[in-house]
């Protein structure tokens, strides 16, 4: 049975952001002066982008500077915006669109028309936002493939959709109603260069992050690349969503310095390299970060140049607690001291988690069922042992029923599995239920607040979830939501609403690492201010005129 909702909702009566300016406040004085400039500036991109010239291609394994210039198409095109608002293909024009996409990636296993495939690549069996399937399946082996199907797309108007790992829940890779081109990266998955002497590699936006730490260890090499999100995420992914992931106590998300540059392929068909491959540079604005959280609405990421980071040795511990409050309390006591820098990692389990982790099947002994921490402490034995004394101590002071470490490398693995594939055990605990997963994020003192607000909601709903949660870098916390038919499935989306309002309420945010989506568009303007979303569309017209990147999804309003 397939599920789906329609998100669509009143706004919200939230505080604009402009109202809280107290110097700047004149400066809403003159926003319909500044609104006129943006519109010119606006028109005068898009007249620079048609007529700027030929696309030029960067050879992708080239470094920046190096670069050789390819001539690949004319830039002249059939309904841009200054022949008023743009338009799709029509029919005729996607099936001639889909031939010359067949004859352009010359494998016939490149190219994939099947209804059921397209069906699949279309939606996912863990969104419940409103999906169509594609119109064909592509799947690019280089930078080169990736810039003819983008020249095909431009010249037909047909929308473009990165896909590769299928692991994104907010209806990011859900194809576009009037016909789309579904662009599978993932047999872009080749780690180009490995710099061991400058911590860093660079690979094509297809690779799984478990898979470059994975060669990097069997390499003998004593690296690895840290952001470590859901299972089977790579590295395009991992880019256009913003992730995070456990390790970020220690190491940070993917707006912080780990991806050095990124190649990309933008609407036009120009290739951009991002930077050089400096450890840090301050020429002019960061590009990088401008398709970080993008979600593939500005261009195609092709390539990128990874930061790695020194193996650690680490330790694996639990502590269990009688609440919530409890455990989160500690954590920001335990950060706090001398030995805060050697906790690598610090993940919550609600008692509903950890009941369902017993009842999956998944573990080789049950576990009490109450509010877990789990810790990775990582450091030299001498660095190891003081931080548990230090953490042990503190769990103690607040109400901690035990805190025990893993007595093998092989139940450590376990207890890490346990937290990483929560959303299998929540779905294997119930038979017959779906399971319907989101993220919020609020500043970490507020955590226990929204954590007790929801699981009183959800309870007075009715509802059955467990909740998982990072809590070591951010008040960033999971709710998997059971269901089992679409009565319930409306009271989870209603519940989902009121969960996102509320962290936003508490100064957070709709989303602390799954990304928008079409799943958290509604939410952004009562987030971020109605402005600040005017500038991030402003943004997308200027790159992408004719609207054929990813198409209704990030962005708060189409226009």
């Amino acid at each position: 049975m397939r599920f789906c909702l329609d998100t669509r909702r009143h706004a919200s009566t939230g505080t604009p952001a402009t109202r809280h300016l107290s110097p700047g406040e004149s400066l809403a004085v003159n926003l319909p002066r500044v609104a006129v400039g943006l519109g010119l500036a606006l028109a005068g991109s898009i007249v620079y982008y048609r007529f700027s010239g030929p696309t030029v291609q960067l050879e992708s394994a080239e470094p920046a500077g190096k670069v050789k210039h390819k001539v690949v198409t004319d830039n002249v095109l059939p309904g841009s915006l200054e022949h008023g608002t743009p338009k799709y293909a029509s029919h005729e024009e996607l099936q001639q669109a889909i031939k010359e996409l067949q004859d352009a990636l010359h494998d016939p296993e490149a190219t994939n028309v099947d209804p059921k495939v397209l069906k699949t690549y279309g939606s996912s069996e863990n969104s419940y936002h409103p999906a169509s399937p594609h119109s064909v399946i592509v799947r690019p082996e280089s930078t080169d493939d990736v810039v003819s199907i983008v020249n095909i797309a431009r010249k037909y108007r047909v929308p473009i959709v990165p896909y590769s790992g299928a692991t994104s829940l907010e209806g990011h890779t859900s194809g576009y109603p009037s016909g789309s081109i579904c662009l599978d990266m993932s047999d872009m998955n080749k780690i180009l260069e490995i710099h061991e002497a400058d911590s860093d590699l660079v690979c094509q936006s297809g690779v799984r992050w478990e898979d470059i730490n994975s060669t990097l260890k069997e390499k003998g090499i004593p690296l690895f690349f840290p952001l470590d999100p859901g299972p089977g995420a790579t590295i395009g992914g991992m880019i256009g969503t913003g992730c995070s992931g456990t390790n970020a106590v220690r190491y940070g998300t993917a707006r912080g310095e780990w991806f050095l540059n990124v190649t990309v392929v933008l609407p036009n068909g120009k290739v951009i390299k991002t930077r050089r491959r400096a450890r840090k540079s301050s020429a002019g604005i960061d590009m990088t970060k401008l398709f970080i959280g993008a979600e593939g609405t500005l261009g195609i990421v092709t390539e990128a140049t990874l930061r790695l980071a020194p193996v650690i040795p680490t330790k694996v511990a639990m502590a269990q607690f009688p609440t919530v409050e409890n455990a989160v309390s500690a954590v920001q006591e335990i950060l706090n001291t001398p030995s805060g820098p050697h906790i690598q990692c610090v993940e919550l389990m609600d008692d509903r988690m950890m009941a369902a982790t017993n009842d999956a099947g998944l573990v080789s002994k049950p576990y009490p069922v109450r509010d877990t921490l789990f810790f990775k402490i990582q450091g030299d034995p001498a660095a190891i042992e003081s931080t548990a004394e230090t953490v042990q101590r503190i769990v103690a002071q607040h109400g901690a029923s035990a805190f025990e470490f893993a007595s093998t490398d092989e139940e450590a693995e376990e207890l890490w599995d346990n937290r990483k594939y929560a959303l299998t055990s929540t779905i294997q605990s119930e038979e017959g239920a779906r399971v319907w997963t989101t993220d919020v994020c609020v500043p970490v003192s507020r955590l226990p607040e929204l954590v007790y607000e929801t699981k009183k909601d959800l309870l007075a709903s009715k509802l059955r979830a467990t909740i998982v949660g990072h809590v070591g870098d951010a008040g960033n916390f999971h709710a998997l939501i059971k269901f089992k038919d679409d009565n319930e499935l409306e009271a989870v989306s209603d519940a989902v609403h009121r969960m996102v309002h509320r962290a936003i309420a508490l100064d957070g945010t709709c989303t602390g690492e799954h990304g928008v989506g079409v799943g958290k568009k509604e939410y952004l303007v009562d987030e971020l201010g109605a402005d600040t979303v005017e500038l991030m569309n402003t943004i997308k017209r200027a790159i992408d005129p004719l609207n054929i990147m990813n198409p209704g999804k990030v962005r708060a309003t189409e226009k």
